[in-house]
């Protein structure tokens, strides 16, 4: 997955609005005025900032090297996502998913 197909997934979803409100260097993804998605521009690997359950967050940290404690947000609730190519686009794209919907408050499409 590239920077565009990451922002082009995240803007698919329904009521989703990209912002900066942080500056240039950070896209910022917003569901009904609500943050699920960050996108820093000023890092050498593609990474991004997803919410994700306390329990699913420690439990993708553990399985996955590239799955960090959420960088400049609150850890138990956020994770850092490096796309490093050690995971699948769909992975990936279901995290921002998991995310988008704990934010919105949408229940999972099965």
């Amino acid at each position: 997955m590239d920077i565009v197909e990451l922002c082009t997934y995240a803007l698919s979803l329904d009521d989703v609005e990209e912002t900066f409100p942080f500056g240039p260097d950070v896209i910022v993804y917003k569901v009904r005025g609500k943050v699920f998605l960050l996108v820093p521009l000023d890092t050498t690997e593609l990474q991004f900032n997803v919410k994700c359950d306390p329990e699913r967050a420690i439990e993708l940290r553990e399985r996955h090297a590239c799955v960090l404690p959420g960088y400049h947000m609150n850890k138990k609730h956020w994770n850092t996502v490096v796309v490093d190519g050690s995971v699948s686009a769909t992975d990936l794209k279901g995290w921002i998913e998991h995310s988008y919907d704990l934010v919105s408050g949408r229940r999972r499409r099965s």
